[in-house]
Protein backbone atom coordinates (compact mmCIF):
# COMPACT_ATOMS: atom_id res chain seq x y z
CA UNK A 1 0.00 0.00 0.00
CA UNK A 2 1.10 3.57 -0.62
CA UNK A 3 2.27 5.65 2.31
CA UNK A 4 -0.46 7.98 3.61
CA UNK A 5 1.83 10.95 3.04
CA UNK A 6 1.66 10.26 -0.67
CA UNK A 7 -2.11 10.04 -0.60
CA UNK A 8 -2.92 12.78 1.88
CA UNK A 9 0.13 15.07 1.98
CA UNK A 10 1.03 17.77 -0.56
CA UNK A 11 0.69 15.24 -3.41
CA UNK A 12 -3.04 15.13 -2.64
CA UNK A 13 -3.39 17.30 -5.73
CA UNK A 14 -3.77 17.34 -9.47
CA UNK A 15 -0.50 16.96 -11.35
CA UNK A 16 -0.86 20.25 -13.18
CA UNK A 17 -0.60 22.16 -9.90
CA UNK A 18 2.99 20.89 -9.62
CA UNK A 19 3.93 21.60 -13.21
CA UNK A 20 2.56 25.15 -12.89
CA UNK A 21 4.45 25.63 -9.62
CA UNK A 22 7.70 24.65 -11.32
CA UNK A 23 7.02 27.09 -14.15
CA UNK A 24 6.51 29.87 -11.59
CA UNK A 25 9.79 28.83 -9.96
CA UNK A 26 11.73 28.85 -13.21
CA UNK A 27 10.31 32.28 -14.10
CA UNK A 28 11.09 33.60 -10.61
CA UNK A 29 7.38 34.21 -10.01
CA UNK A 30 6.99 31.57 -7.31
CA UNK A 31 7.41 33.97 -4.37
CA UNK A 32 5.13 36.67 -5.84
CA UNK A 33 2.33 37.45 -3.33
CA UNK A 34 -0.98 36.22 -4.71
CA UNK A 35 -4.62 36.06 -3.68
CA UNK A 36 -6.91 33.15 -4.61
CA UNK A 37 -10.61 32.94 -3.80
CA UNK A 38 -12.90 29.94 -3.53
CA UNK A 39 -16.54 30.47 -4.41
CA UNK A 40 -19.35 28.60 -6.15
CA UNK A 41 -21.15 29.77 -9.25
CA UNK A 42 -24.67 28.43 -8.73
CA UNK A 43 -26.84 26.74 -6.14
CA UNK A 44 -27.37 22.97 -6.30
CA UNK A 45 -30.13 22.11 -8.77
CA UNK A 46 -31.79 18.75 -8.12
CA UNK A 47 -33.95 18.76 -11.23
CA UNK A 48 -37.40 18.96 -9.65
CA UNK A 49 -36.28 21.63 -7.21
CA UNK A 50 -33.36 23.97 -6.58
CA UNK A 51 -31.68 25.37 -3.50
CA UNK A 52 -31.92 29.10 -2.79
CA UNK A 53 -28.98 29.15 -0.37
CA UNK A 54 -26.02 27.03 0.72
CA UNK A 55 -24.38 26.26 4.06
CA UNK A 56 -20.66 26.81 4.53
CA UNK A 57 -18.75 23.68 5.66
CA UNK A 58 -15.39 21.97 5.32
CA UNK A 59 -13.03 24.78 6.32
CA UNK A 60 -11.72 23.11 9.45
CA UNK A 61 -10.84 19.86 7.69
CA UNK A 62 -8.96 21.80 5.02
CA UNK A 63 -7.02 23.71 7.68
CA UNK A 64 -6.24 20.46 9.50
CA UNK A 65 -4.81 19.12 6.24
CA UNK A 66 -2.84 22.32 5.70
CA UNK A 67 -1.23 22.44 9.16
CA UNK A 68 2.33 21.20 9.08
CA UNK A 69 2.05 20.37 5.38
CA UNK A 70 5.51 19.53 4.02
CA UNK A 71 6.96 17.45 1.22
CA UNK A 72 8.31 14.20 2.65
CA UNK A 73 11.46 12.56 1.36
CA UNK A 74 9.32 9.85 -0.22
CA UNK A 75 7.07 12.33 -2.06
CA UNK A 76 10.11 14.29 -3.28
CA UNK A 77 11.75 11.09 -4.47
CA UNK A 78 8.62 10.18 -6.48
CA UNK A 79 8.76 13.58 -8.17
CA UNK A 80 12.52 13.33 -8.72
CA UNK A 81 12.18 9.99 -10.51
CA UNK A 82 9.32 11.15 -12.76
CA UNK A 83 10.50 11.36 -16.38
CA UNK A 84 8.91 12.40 -19.65
CA UNK A 85 8.65 10.29 -22.80
CA UNK A 86 12.22 11.26 -23.76
CA UNK A 87 13.58 9.98 -20.46
CA UNK A 88 14.25 13.45 -19.08
CA UNK A 89 13.33 14.49 -15.57
CA UNK A 90 10.08 16.43 -15.28
CA UNK A 91 11.14 18.28 -12.13
CA UNK A 92 14.51 19.93 -11.58
CA UNK A 93 16.54 19.37 -8.44
CA UNK A 94 16.53 23.10 -7.73
CA UNK A 95 12.74 23.22 -7.76
CA UNK A 96 12.47 20.12 -5.60
CA UNK A 97 14.99 21.51 -3.14
CA UNK A 98 12.86 24.63 -2.85
CA UNK A 99 9.76 22.54 -2.23
CA UNK A 100 11.59 20.55 0.43
CA UNK A 101 12.35 23.75 2.35
CA UNK A 102 8.71 24.86 2.52
CA UNK A 103 6.34 24.47 5.46
CA UNK A 104 3.37 25.46 3.35
CA UNK A 105 1.02 26.60 6.12
CA UNK A 106 3.68 28.94 7.49
CA UNK A 107 3.66 30.83 4.20
CA UNK A 108 -0.12 31.18 3.78
CA UNK A 109 -2.92 33.29 5.22
CA UNK A 110 -6.50 32.00 5.12
CA UNK A 111 -9.68 33.99 5.67
CA UNK A 112 -13.11 32.43 5.37
CA UNK A 113 -16.78 32.68 6.15
CA UNK A 114 -17.21 30.51 9.27
CA UNK A 115 -18.75 27.05 8.95
CA UNK A 116 -22.49 26.88 9.45
CA UNK A 117 -23.22 30.25 7.87
CA UNK A 118 -25.61 30.70 4.96
CA UNK A 119 -23.66 31.52 1.77
CA UNK A 120 -24.50 32.45 -1.80
CA UNK A 121 -23.01 32.22 -5.34
CA UNK A 122 -19.96 34.31 -6.33
CA UNK A 123 -19.30 35.36 -2.72
CA UNK A 124 -15.77 34.25 -1.73
CA UNK A 125 -16.15 31.54 0.90
CA UNK A 126 -12.41 31.06 1.42
CA UNK A 127 -9.49 33.36 0.63
CA UNK A 128 -5.91 32.07 0.42
CA UNK A 129 -3.02 34.53 0.24
CA UNK A 130 0.69 33.76 -0.02
CA UNK A 131 3.46 32.97 -2.50
CA UNK A 132 1.97 32.21 -5.90
CA UNK A 133 3.39 28.70 -6.26
CA UNK A 134 2.28 27.56 -2.79
CA UNK A 135 -1.16 29.15 -2.92
CA UNK A 136 -1.62 27.43 -6.29
CA UNK A 137 -0.57 24.03 -4.89
CA UNK A 138 -3.41 23.87 -2.33
CA UNK A 139 -6.20 24.41 -4.88
CA UNK A 140 -7.16 20.79 -5.49
CA UNK A 141 -7.29 19.76 -1.83
CA UNK A 142 -9.26 22.87 -0.92
CA UNK A 143 -11.88 22.29 -3.59
CA UNK A 144 -12.03 18.58 -2.83
CA UNK A 145 -12.68 19.13 0.85
CA UNK A 146 -14.89 22.23 0.83
CA UNK A 147 -17.11 21.72 -2.21
CA UNK A 148 -18.44 18.37 -1.04
CA UNK A 149 -19.10 19.45 2.52
CA UNK A 150 -20.91 22.62 1.40
CA UNK A 151 -23.05 20.45 -0.88
CA UNK A 152 -24.03 17.98 1.87
CA UNK A 153 -24.52 20.61 4.58
CA UNK A 154 -26.88 22.42 2.22
CA UNK A 155 -28.88 19.27 1.51
CA UNK A 156 -29.14 18.49 5.22
CA UNK A 157 -30.46 21.98 5.93
CA UNK A 158 -33.14 21.60 3.28
CA UNK A 159 -34.14 18.14 4.49
CA UNK A 160 -34.42 19.44 8.04
CA UNK A 161 -36.49 22.37 6.82
CA UNK A 162 -38.85 20.12 4.85
CA UNK A 163 -39.18 17.87 7.90
CA UNK A 164 -40.23 20.88 10.00
CA UNK A 165 -37.18 20.64 12.21
CA UNK A 166 -38.01 17.18 13.57
CA UNK A 167 -35.19 14.90 14.71
CA UNK A 168 -33.00 14.09 11.71
CA UNK A 169 -30.60 11.14 11.68
CA UNK A 170 -27.87 10.81 9.05
CA UNK A 171 -27.79 7.15 7.91
CA UNK A 172 -25.60 7.37 4.80
CA UNK A 173 -22.28 5.66 5.53
CA UNK A 174 -23.13 2.40 3.73
CA UNK A 175 -24.06 4.30 0.58
CA UNK A 176 -21.32 6.92 0.69
CA UNK A 177 -18.32 7.13 -1.60
CA UNK A 178 -15.61 5.46 0.47
CA UNK A 179 -14.08 7.80 3.12
CA UNK A 180 -16.33 10.54 1.83
CA UNK A 181 -18.87 9.10 4.25
CA UNK A 182 -16.98 10.78 7.10
CA UNK A 183 -16.89 14.18 5.42
CA UNK A 184 -20.55 13.82 4.44
CA UNK A 185 -21.65 12.91 7.94
CA UNK A 186 -19.72 15.84 9.38
CA UNK A 187 -21.27 18.23 6.88
CA UNK A 188 -24.74 16.84 7.56
CA UNK A 189 -24.27 17.45 11.28
CA UNK A 190 -23.36 21.06 10.54
CA UNK A 191 -26.23 21.53 8.09
CA UNK A 192 -29.17 20.04 9.94
CA UNK A 193 -28.74 16.41 11.03
CA UNK A 194 -29.03 15.99 14.79
CA UNK A 195 -27.18 12.68 14.96
CA UNK A 196 -25.44 10.17 12.70
CA UNK A 197 -25.19 6.39 12.50
CA UNK A 198 -21.48 6.85 11.68
CA UNK A 199 -20.02 5.61 14.95
CA UNK A 200 -16.44 6.84 14.75
CA UNK A 201 -17.38 10.24 13.34
CA UNK A 202 -20.03 10.69 16.04
CA UNK A 203 -17.60 9.87 18.83
CA UNK A 204 -15.08 12.30 17.32
CA UNK A 205 -17.57 15.10 17.87
CA UNK A 206 -18.80 13.83 21.25
CA UNK A 207 -22.20 12.80 19.96
CA UNK A 208 -23.92 9.49 20.64
CA UNK A 209 -24.22 7.51 17.38
CA UNK A 210 -27.78 6.47 16.56
CA UNK A 211 -29.35 3.44 14.91
CA UNK A 212 -31.98 0.74 15.20
CA UNK A 213 -31.46 -2.75 13.77
CA UNK A 214 -31.62 -4.35 10.33
CA UNK A 215 -34.11 -6.73 8.73
CA UNK A 216 -31.37 -9.33 8.91
CA UNK A 217 -31.81 -9.59 12.68
CA UNK A 218 -35.38 -10.77 12.22
CA UNK A 219 -34.39 -13.01 9.34
CA UNK A 220 -31.64 -14.62 11.43
CA UNK A 221 -34.12 -15.47 14.20
CA UNK A 222 -36.63 -16.93 11.75
CA UNK A 223 -33.88 -18.97 10.06
CA UNK A 224 -33.16 -20.56 13.44
CA UNK A 225 -36.80 -21.45 14.04
CA UNK A 226 -37.60 -18.46 16.25
CA UNK A 227 -40.08 -15.64 15.73
CA UNK A 228 -40.15 -11.92 15.10
CA UNK A 229 -41.60 -11.44 18.59
CA UNK A 230 -38.68 -13.30 20.15
CA UNK A 231 -36.23 -11.17 18.20
CA UNK A 232 -37.98 -7.99 19.41
CA UNK A 233 -38.00 -9.23 23.01
CA UNK A 234 -34.32 -10.11 23.04
CA UNK A 235 -33.38 -6.78 21.46
CA UNK A 236 -35.54 -4.86 23.95
CA UNK A 237 -34.12 -6.84 26.86
CA UNK A 238 -30.60 -5.83 25.84
CA UNK A 239 -31.49 -2.17 25.10
CA UNK A 240 -34.56 -1.41 27.25
CA UNK A 241 -34.07 2.36 27.35
CA UNK A 242 -33.18 2.89 23.69
CA UNK A 243 -35.52 0.47 21.99
CA UNK A 244 -36.59 1.27 18.42
CA UNK A 245 -38.03 -1.70 16.52
CA UNK A 246 -38.05 -2.13 12.73
CA UNK A 247 -41.55 -3.43 12.04
CA UNK A 248 -41.74 -4.09 8.29
CA UNK A 249 -39.71 -7.30 7.84
CA UNK A 250 -42.78 -9.55 7.58
CA UNK A 251 -45.96 -7.43 7.58
CA UNK A 252 -46.01 -4.00 9.15
CA UNK A 253 -49.60 -3.82 10.35
CA UNK A 254 -50.37 -7.51 10.85
CA UNK A 255 -47.12 -8.71 12.41
CA UNK A 256 -44.43 -6.14 13.11
CA UNK A 257 -46.53 -3.48 14.81
CA UNK A 258 -48.61 -5.89 17.01
CA UNK A 259 -45.41 -7.64 18.12
CA UNK A 260 -43.73 -4.31 18.84
CA UNK A 261 -46.69 -3.22 20.97
CA UNK A 262 -46.46 -6.45 23.02
CA UNK A 263 -42.80 -5.71 23.71
CA UNK A 264 -43.51 -2.05 24.47
CA UNK A 265 -46.18 -3.10 27.00
CA UNK A 266 -43.65 -5.36 28.67
CA UNK A 267 -41.04 -2.61 28.77
CA UNK A 268 -43.46 -0.18 30.37
CA UNK A 269 -44.36 -2.70 33.07
CA UNK A 270 -40.63 -2.95 33.83
CA UNK A 271 -40.37 0.83 34.18
CA UNK A 272 -38.79 1.57 30.80
CA UNK A 273 -39.94 3.92 28.04
CA UNK A 274 -39.87 2.49 24.48
CA UNK A 275 -38.58 5.00 21.97
CA UNK A 276 -40.22 4.09 18.69
CA UNK A 277 -40.89 1.98 15.65
CA UNK A 278 -39.17 2.27 12.30
CA UNK A 279 -40.86 2.11 8.89
CA UNK A 280 -38.51 1.40 6.00
CA UNK A 281 -40.76 0.30 3.12
CA UNK A 282 -44.19 0.71 1.62
CA UNK A 283 -46.33 3.84 1.66
CA UNK A 284 -44.57 5.56 4.53
CA UNK A 285 -47.17 8.31 4.97
CA UNK A 286 -50.11 5.90 5.06
CA UNK A 287 -48.29 3.47 7.33
CA UNK A 288 -47.35 6.31 9.68
CA UNK A 289 -51.01 7.29 9.99
CA UNK A 290 -52.17 3.70 10.54
CA UNK A 291 -49.35 3.01 13.00
CA UNK A 292 -50.11 6.16 14.97
CA UNK A 293 -53.75 5.11 15.30
CA UNK A 294 -52.83 1.61 16.49
CA UNK A 295 -50.12 2.87 18.88
CA UNK A 296 -52.48 5.46 20.36
CA UNK A 297 -55.19 2.87 20.90
CA UNK A 298 -52.64 0.70 22.71
CA UNK A 299 -51.64 3.54 25.02
CA UNK A 300 -48.36 4.41 23.32
CA UNK A 301 -49.10 7.95 22.16
CA UNK A 302 -45.56 9.04 22.96
CA UNK A 303 -43.76 6.42 20.83
CA UNK A 304 -41.89 7.95 17.90
CA UNK A 305 -42.28 6.83 14.30
CA UNK A 306 -38.95 6.68 12.48
CA UNK A 307 -39.14 6.90 8.68
CA UNK A 308 -36.35 5.79 6.37
CA UNK A 309 -35.84 4.67 2.75
CA UNK A 310 -34.82 7.14 0.01
CA UNK A 311 -35.91 10.26 1.87
CA UNK A 312 -35.07 13.77 0.74
CA UNK A 313 -36.68 17.19 1.11
CA UNK A 314 -39.20 16.64 -1.68
CA UNK A 315 -40.25 13.23 -0.39
CA UNK A 316 -40.68 14.59 3.14
CA UNK A 317 -42.90 17.41 1.88
CA UNK A 318 -45.09 14.86 0.11
CA UNK A 319 -45.23 12.57 3.15
CA UNK A 320 -46.29 15.41 5.42
CA UNK A 321 -48.92 16.63 2.95
CA UNK A 322 -50.34 13.11 2.68
CA UNK A 323 -50.45 12.71 6.46
CA UNK A 324 -52.32 16.01 6.78
CA UNK A 325 -54.88 14.73 4.28
CA UNK A 326 -55.24 11.18 5.65
CA UNK A 327 -55.09 11.75 9.41
CA UNK A 328 -58.72 12.92 9.80
CA UNK A 329 -59.93 9.67 8.17
CA UNK A 330 -58.56 7.84 11.22
CA UNK A 331 -59.82 10.42 13.73
CA UNK A 332 -56.35 11.80 14.26
CA UNK A 333 -54.95 15.30 14.34
CA UNK A 334 -52.20 15.43 11.75
CA UNK A 335 -49.89 17.17 14.22
CA UNK A 336 -50.28 14.17 16.54
CA UNK A 337 -48.43 12.18 13.88
CA UNK A 338 -46.10 14.77 12.39
CA UNK A 339 -44.71 15.88 15.75
CA UNK A 340 -43.53 12.35 16.55
CA UNK A 341 -41.84 11.66 13.20
CA UNK A 342 -38.09 11.06 13.11
CA UNK A 343 -36.26 10.91 9.78
CA UNK A 344 -33.44 8.53 8.95
CA UNK A 345 -31.95 9.98 5.76
CA UNK A 346 -29.22 8.08 3.91
CA UNK A 347 -28.50 7.70 0.22
CA UNK A 348 -30.09 10.83 -1.19
CA UNK A 349 -28.39 13.00 1.42
CA UNK A 350 -24.87 11.54 1.47
CA UNK A 351 -24.69 11.46 -2.35
CA UNK A 352 -26.63 14.71 -2.89
CA UNK A 353 -28.79 12.81 -5.35
CA UNK A 354 -29.89 14.95 -8.27
CA UNK A 355 -26.88 17.26 -8.13
CA UNK A 356 -23.80 15.45 -6.93
CA UNK A 357 -21.23 18.23 -7.18
CA UNK A 358 -20.98 21.88 -6.25
CA UNK A 359 -19.90 24.40 -8.89
CA UNK A 360 -17.08 25.56 -6.64
CA UNK A 361 -13.96 27.12 -8.20
CA UNK A 362 -10.65 28.55 -6.98
CA UNK A 363 -9.57 31.62 -8.90
CA UNK A 364 -6.54 33.89 -8.90
CA UNK A 365 -7.91 37.41 -8.32
CA UNK A 366 -4.84 39.46 -7.39
CA UNK A 367 -1.07 39.32 -7.94
CA UNK A 368 1.60 41.70 -6.69
CA UNK A 369 3.37 43.81 -9.32
CA UNK A 370 6.05 46.36 -8.53
CA UNK A 371 5.27 46.20 -4.84
CA UNK A 372 1.51 46.65 -4.96
CA UNK A 373 -1.34 44.14 -5.46
CA UNK A 374 -2.91 44.24 -8.90
CA UNK A 375 -6.37 42.83 -9.65
CA UNK A 376 -6.38 39.82 -11.97
CA UNK A 377 -9.36 38.86 -14.11
CA UNK A 378 -10.46 35.70 -15.88
CA UNK A 379 -12.44 36.57 -18.99
CA UNK A 380 -15.39 34.56 -20.26
CA UNK A 381 -17.90 35.03 -23.07
CA UNK A 382 -20.51 34.40 -20.39
CA UNK A 383 -20.47 37.56 -18.23
CA UNK A 384 -21.90 35.59 -15.30
CA UNK A 385 -18.69 33.56 -15.18
CA UNK A 386 -16.35 36.55 -14.93
CA UNK A 387 -15.25 36.68 -11.26
CA UNK A 388 -14.84 39.91 -9.36
CA UNK A 389 -11.11 40.76 -9.32
CA UNK A 390 -8.85 42.12 -6.61
CA UNK A 391 -8.87 42.38 -2.84
CA UNK A 392 -12.28 42.97 -1.34
CA UNK A 393 -14.60 43.22 1.63
CA UNK A 394 -17.83 41.23 1.96
CA UNK A 395 -20.79 42.62 3.89
CA UNK A 396 -24.21 41.16 4.65
CA UNK A 397 -26.98 43.72 4.77
CA UNK A 398 -30.15 43.16 6.82
CA UNK A 399 -33.38 44.99 6.07
CA UNK A 400 -35.73 46.74 8.50
CA UNK A 401 -37.25 43.35 9.45
CA UNK A 402 -33.86 41.97 10.41
CA UNK A 403 -33.83 39.71 7.34
CA UNK A 404 -30.73 39.27 5.17
CA UNK A 405 -31.45 41.17 1.97
CA UNK A 406 -28.11 41.26 0.10
CA UNK A 407 -24.44 40.29 0.25
CA UNK A 408 -22.34 43.19 -0.94
CA UNK A 409 -18.81 42.96 -2.35
CA UNK A 410 -16.69 46.10 -2.12
CA UNK A 411 -13.13 47.36 -2.17
CA UNK A 412 -10.90 47.07 0.92
CA UNK A 413 -10.96 50.78 1.72
CA UNK A 414 -14.72 51.20 1.43
CA UNK A 415 -17.01 51.60 4.43
CA UNK A 416 -20.81 51.44 4.54
CA UNK A 417 -23.05 52.57 7.40
CA UNK A 418 -26.55 51.62 8.54
CA UNK A 419 -27.67 55.26 8.58
CA UNK A 420 -26.61 55.96 5.00
CA UNK A 421 -28.08 55.13 1.62
CA UNK A 422 -26.21 52.17 0.14
CA UNK A 423 -26.11 51.58 -3.61
CA UNK A 424 -25.83 47.95 -4.67
CA UNK A 425 -25.01 47.08 -8.27
CA UNK A 426 -25.58 43.93 -10.28
CA UNK A 427 -22.24 42.17 -10.80
CA UNK A 428 -22.42 42.21 -14.61
CA UNK A 429 -25.59 44.02 -15.73
CA UNK A 430 -24.01 47.41 -16.09
CA UNK A 431 -27.05 49.67 -15.53
CA UNK A 432 -28.83 47.48 -12.98
CA UNK A 433 -28.65 48.81 -9.43
CA UNK A 434 -30.83 49.74 -6.52
CA UNK A 435 -30.53 51.93 -3.45
CA UNK A 436 -31.15 50.87 0.13
CA UNK A 437 -32.07 53.86 2.28
CA UNK A 438 -30.75 54.11 5.81
CA UNK A 439 -34.17 53.43 7.31
CA UNK A 440 -34.35 50.19 5.29
CA UNK A 441 -31.14 48.83 6.85
CA UNK A 442 -31.12 47.42 10.38
CA UNK A 443 -27.64 45.86 10.42
CA UNK A 444 -24.49 45.44 8.35
CA UNK A 445 -21.86 42.79 9.14
CA UNK A 446 -18.55 41.71 7.65
CA UNK A 447 -18.59 38.02 6.69
CA UNK A 448 -14.91 37.07 6.49
CA UNK A 449 -12.92 36.10 9.56
CA UNK A 450 -9.20 35.19 9.84
CA UNK A 451 -8.48 31.48 10.30
CA UNK A 452 -4.77 31.02 9.58
CA UNK A 453 -1.86 33.47 9.57
CA UNK A 454 1.75 32.44 9.02
CA UNK A 455 1.08 28.94 10.29
CA UNK A 456 -0.89 30.01 13.37
CA UNK A 457 -4.47 28.77 13.69
CA UNK A 458 -6.64 31.66 14.81
CA UNK A 459 -9.92 29.76 15.05
CA UNK A 460 -10.76 26.17 15.90
CA UNK A 461 -13.90 24.28 14.98
CA UNK A 462 -16.78 23.80 17.42
CA UNK A 463 -19.70 21.77 16.06
CA UNK A 464 -22.35 23.35 18.24
CA UNK A 465 -21.19 26.85 17.34
CA UNK A 466 -21.43 25.98 13.64
CA UNK A 467 -24.93 24.57 14.15
CA UNK A 468 -25.99 27.66 16.06
CA UNK A 469 -24.71 29.90 13.26
CA UNK A 470 -26.74 27.87 10.78
CA UNK A 471 -29.90 28.13 12.89
CA UNK A 472 -29.47 31.89 13.33
CA UNK A 473 -28.71 32.55 9.66
CA UNK A 474 -31.65 30.51 8.42
CA UNK A 475 -33.96 32.28 10.89
CA UNK A 476 -32.87 35.60 9.37
CA UNK A 477 -33.20 34.45 5.76
CA UNK A 478 -36.34 35.50 3.91
CA UNK A 479 -38.91 32.65 3.74
CA UNK A 480 -39.06 33.01 -0.03
CA UNK A 481 -35.34 32.29 -0.35
CA UNK A 482 -35.77 29.16 1.79
CA UNK A 483 -38.58 27.70 -0.32
CA UNK A 484 -38.00 24.10 -1.33
CA UNK A 485 -39.58 24.78 -4.73
CA UNK A 486 -38.80 27.87 -6.84
CA UNK A 487 -36.90 29.87 -4.20
CA UNK A 488 -36.75 33.64 -4.46
CA UNK A 489 -33.52 35.18 -5.80
CA UNK A 490 -31.08 36.47 -3.17
CA UNK A 491 -29.04 39.49 -4.23
CA UNK A 492 -25.25 39.27 -4.38
CA UNK A 493 -24.13 42.71 -5.46
CA UNK A 494 -21.12 44.97 -5.94
CA UNK A 495 -20.51 48.49 -4.69
CA UNK A 496 -20.38 51.12 -7.40
CA UNK A 497 -16.58 51.43 -7.02
CA UNK A 498 -16.06 47.69 -7.28
CA UNK A 499 -18.37 47.47 -10.29
CA UNK A 500 -16.46 50.27 -12.04
CA UNK A 501 -13.08 48.69 -11.32
CA UNK A 502 -14.27 45.37 -12.72
CA UNK A 503 -15.59 47.01 -15.89
CA UNK A 504 -12.43 49.06 -16.37
CA UNK A 505 -10.31 45.94 -16.09
CA UNK A 506 -12.51 44.15 -18.63
CA UNK A 507 -12.15 47.09 -21.00
CA UNK A 508 -8.40 47.34 -20.46
CA UNK A 509 -7.81 43.84 -21.78
CA UNK A 510 -9.91 44.40 -24.86
CA UNK A 511 -13.13 42.72 -23.77
CA UNK A 512 -16.62 44.10 -23.43
CA UNK A 513 -19.12 42.13 -21.44
CA UNK A 514 -22.66 41.75 -22.62
CA UNK A 515 -24.78 44.11 -20.58
CA UNK A 516 -28.39 43.39 -19.77
CA UNK A 517 -31.08 45.60 -18.38
CA UNK A 518 -33.10 44.81 -15.30
CA UNK A 519 -32.19 43.71 -11.80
Amino acid sequence: MLNNNLLEGPLYTDFYQLTMAQLYYEQQMHETPARFEHFFRSYPDYGEHQAGYCIQAGTNWFLNWLEGLEFSSESLEKLRRHKNSSGEKIFSDKFLNWLSSQNIADRLTVEAIPEGRVVHPTVPLTVVEGPLALAQLVETALLNQLNYQVLIATRAARVSQAGRGNLLLEFGLRRAHDRGGHAGARAALIGGADFSSNTGLSYRYNLPPKGTHAHSMIQAYIARGKTELEAFRDFASLYPDSCVLLVDTIDTLQSGLPNAIKVFDELKKQGHQPLGIRLDSGDLAHLAVRSARILNDAGHEDVNIVLSNQLDEQVLRQIIEQIEEEAPEYNLESENIIDRLVYGVGTRLITSAGDSSLSGVYKLVALEKEGSPQPVLKISENPGKIPTPGHKKIWRIYDERGRATADLIGQPGEEIQTDETVEICHPFRHHASRRLRGEEISEIELLHEPFLKSGERLRHFNLEEARQRRREDLARLDPGVKRIMNPHYYHVSLTRKMRQEKQELINSIGMSSKQEEGF
